[in-house]
């Protein structure tokens, strides 16, 4: 008998309840709404939480435990490669990491992004840097654990950066193509990656700007997300309208394109 394929290995029972959670970015709307779906699969989930400590990590923790998970909270500095190293080795401490979502990220100021170095290079170092730096630690939890789920939130603007966020949307595409190749260098070794395209979100992230056209929550993500890993999917954009509109732009001429009021 042939071995089986390493991709039908699982950590997720035929519900789909992982037994832990990893957030990086643990504070981030959409990471909560995430693990919160999963703790209503799965009483008494693990979740390490790692994130900048203060009052919202302090915050993020009671959410969580309300609603009955095993709560651990973890210092993570996006800027900084030793507090990925250290973050993740302590999330392993309590055990196999069946699902980690890499969910940080800084909009910024796009004008003062391309004419400041120091603004410029802070969101390739938030947006870019950090993630790659996850993720190679993430790759290698998975191979250690032979199984395991690394769920990489990118955005539709790494698919053709715009003039009003090319900053952003080039740091975006890197990771994006990052975790994308991510997937396929784990499948041999048993793991999966998912790369999650959201539009424009209302969050605290995007909060005083205004919304675009198909913008979508933070809850309608998480549900796109938890239907993605459940389906073994590799991709996955919110809402899914934006997956064809996304290859409509993607091929537009570039004199047409910059025409458009995007």
């Amino acid at each position: 008998m042939s071995p089986p394929d390493p991709q039908e290995l699982t950590v997720l029972d035929a519900t789909g309840r992982p037994r832990s959670l990893f957030l990086l970015g643990g504070t981030s709307d959409i990471a909560l709404a995430v693990a919160e779906r999963y703790a209503a699969r799965t009483p008494g989930l693990r979740v390490v939480l790692a994130a900048r400590p203060g009052e919202r990590r302090d915050a993020a923790v009671g959410r969580l435990g309300d609603l009955g998970c095993e709560v651990h909270a973890v210092d993570l500095e996006a800027r900084s490669v030793e507090s990925h190293q250290d973050a993740v080795r302590a999330a392993a401490g309590h055990g196999d990491i069946d699902v980690a979502v890499v969910a940080y990220g800084l909009l910024g100021d796009n004008e003062r992004a391309w004419t400041d170095v120091a603004a410029g290079t802070e969101l390739a170092e938030v947006n870019f840097v950090g993630p790659l730096a996850a993720g190679i630690l993430l790759g290698e939890q998975v191979r250690r654990q032979g199984h395991g789920i690394v769920v990489a939130l990118s955005s539709v603007a790494a698919e053709r950066p715009r003039r009003s966020n090319f900053v952003y949307g080039a740091t975006k595409a890197g990771a994006d193509a990052f975790f994308t190749g991510l997937g396929e260098a784990l499948r041999e070794h048993g793991g999966h990656v998912l790369v999650v395209r959201p539009g424009f979100v209302r969050s605290k992230m995007t909060a005083g700007l205004e919304p675009a056209p198909l913008a979508t929550d933070p809850g309608r993500v998480a549900d796109a997300v938890l239907a993605a890993v459940d389906a073994r999917r590799e991709q996955v954009w919110v809402p899914g309208a934006m997956r064809g509109v996304m290859v409509v732009l993607r091929h537009l001429p570039r004199p047409v394109f910059r025409r458009l009021p995007i």
